[in-house]
């Protein structure tokens, strides 16, 4: 099992030289990745007059800050961004990490802040169809290859996106969803992780009967079964305590994760607040 740091693109973490100094110390720290979450509002009632800053500039702080440290999104709502211009930003922070990006995605929400507050459609049908297609497109504009496209949500006539990403065939990409819902996990299981969702909330670990159905479920779905070519992405606030950090990871590890993303609760100012999340971090990760 590997172990990453999850913190928001607002509050404290909207400066990039802030979320640089988070991802310095925790590469020093011995964790394997950084992932930042992919908002403009999220829910406006609750996050009014907090600033929220762009992930791909905050990723791009912690590139330069660090050599060995994974980056990506925890997670991009595709169907909110142009593909064309999220393969860009997306294969630049590929080439200046040398290779160092997880590309986590989405449906994205809350729909109505998100999507709606911008005339953005809110229908979550709609929205699903464009990130399906738009995570094709994405794969293929990372190849550095000619792009021909004439789908139902977008056009693309005779282009060739260079350069190509620098991880071949392209950067991973982890698929997120909420748990019972079918439908995400179907789509994670095509491509290379499942980062789910449930319905206890962010920063609180995982019910473990429910990932064990739901790793029942992909198994069923995956054509590649080879656990080595699939990440399973679970997370929340571990004690402080190593080895009672150990004792509530152990049985997620037993279940298939193989990824523990240590999260802040949701309900929590600690969630945007620099001081506690470091505390964490200067802890350094759980050890199995």
């Amino acid at each position: 099992m590997r172990f990453s740091i999850n913190i928001p693109n607002f509050g404290d973490f909207a400066d990039a030289r802030t979320v640089a100094m988070a991802a310095q110390a925790a590469e020093e720290a011995g964790w394997d990745a950084l992932f930042i979450w992919d908002h403009v509002v999220l829910d406006k009632k609750e996050r009014r007059g907090q600033p929220f800053g762009d992930p791909w500039m905050l990723l791009t702080a912690a590139a330069l800050a660090t050599s060995r440290l994974k980056l990506g999104t925890l997670v991009t709502p595709v169907a909110r961004r142009r593909p064309e211009q999220l393969a860009r930003q997306v294969a630049t922070l590929d080439a200046l990490s040398g290779g160092r990006v997880i590309f986590g995605a989405g449906l994205g929400g809350p729909i109505e802040d998100e999507f709606g507050s911008f005339g953005e459609p809110t229908d979550p049908v709609l929205l699903a169809e464009r990130l399906d297609e738009g995570l094709d497109l994405l794969q293929r504009y990372w190849s550095g290859n000619p792009v021909e496209h004439d789908g139902k949500h977008y056009r693309v006539r005779d282009v060739t996106l260079l350069p190509a990403a620098t991880q071949r065939p392209r950067p991973p990409v982890w698929i997120a969803g909420f748990w019972p819902h079918r439908r995400p996990i179907r789509r994670a299981a095509r491509w290379d992780g499942v980062v789910p969702l449930f319905s206890n909330g962010h920063g609180n670990p995982p019910p473990l009967d429910e990932l064990r159905d739901l790793l029942t479920y992909l198994k069923e779905h995956r054509k590649d079964p080879r656990p080595n070519h699939f990440e399973v992405v679970v997370g929340g606030l571990t004690p402080g305590d190593p080895a009672k950090a150990r004792d509530l990871i152990a049985p997620y590890a037993e279940a298939g994760a193989t990824w523990w993303d240590e999260r802040q609760l949701f309900t929590t100012d600690a969630l945007h607040r620099l001081a506690p999340v470091m505390r964490r971090i200067n802890q350094g990760p759980p050890t199995l």
